[in-house]
């Protein structure tokens, strides 16, 4: 399955809200350095969905805000 993913990071709060039918919108706590964001990302992304972390995958868009993710 994939999803796309509009990212919020250095938020005061981390949450994953559904936006659309395949769309969802990820606030993170870290900073856009070093990568720190986008496992902050797969991190939320596999708890939301109740699944190991190994099997959420960022497949484009690891300098943007704007994500495509699997999760498998």
């Amino acid at each position: 399955m994939r999803i796309t993913v509009k990212v919020k990071p250095s938020s005061r709060e981390v949450y994953v809200k559904k936006t659309g039918d395949s769309s969802y919108e990820v606030a993170v706590k870290e900073p856009p350095v070093g990568g720190r964001a986008n496992a902050a990302v797969r991190e939320a992304v596999a708890e939301h969905f109740k699944i190991p972390y190994s099997r959420v995958k960022i497949v484009s868009g690891w300098t943007s805000r704007q994500k495509v993710i699997e999760i498998s």
